[in-house]
């Protein structure tokens, strides 16, 4: 079922085995919002069966540049183009947002980025390798992030 994203009226709608439901339906509506202003792009998610493709992309894209395996489960996930990049979003049960930007010509800028959810401790796979800014939100509250650049092609 497709989910559109609601940033005025806050749902916890696909993520309510969350044990941080409500930080992380603040985290997705954070992202909503951004995208909205900055791109006019309406953030509309897959629960993660139907995702299966987008999510198995960016474990791809984490396990070949990081060796990283996300042992949280995916709830929600989304590709789409904007602004000449590929750029999927996938939302984690454990408080987790992983969001992959792939500039599609030569040269352009591709990363990934992790979001932790307020409330949310960094996870396992996560908290050894990456460290993580704090920034506030309306929305989400704290929202600690970090990013790392890719260096091959997907």
């Amino acid at each position: 079922m497709s989910y559109l994203v609601d940033f005025k009226d806050v749902s916890t709608v696909g993520l309510e085995s969350s044990p941080v439901a409500e930080a992380l339906a603040g985290l997705r509506a954070n992202e909503a919002r951004y995208l909205k202003n900055k791109f006019d792009h309406d953030l509309v998610l897959e629960d993660a069966d139907k995702a299966a493709e987008v999510i198995d992309w960016v474990h791809k894209i984490l396990f070949e540049e990081r060796e990283l395996r996300i042992e949280s489960q995916p709830l929600q996930a989304c590709v789409f183009e904007a602004d000449g990049a590929k750029r999927a979003y996938v939302f984690y049960e454990s408080g987790l947002s992983i969001n992959v930007l792939y500039g599609l010509a030569p040269g352009e800028k591709r990363a990934v980025g992790f979001k932790l959810s307020d409330g949310m401790e960094v996870t396992e796979e996560l908290a050894d390798k990456f460290k993580f800014a704090r920034q506030k939100s309306k929305l989400a509250g704290t929202i600690r992030g970090s990013y790392f650049v890719i260096k091959n092609e997907y």
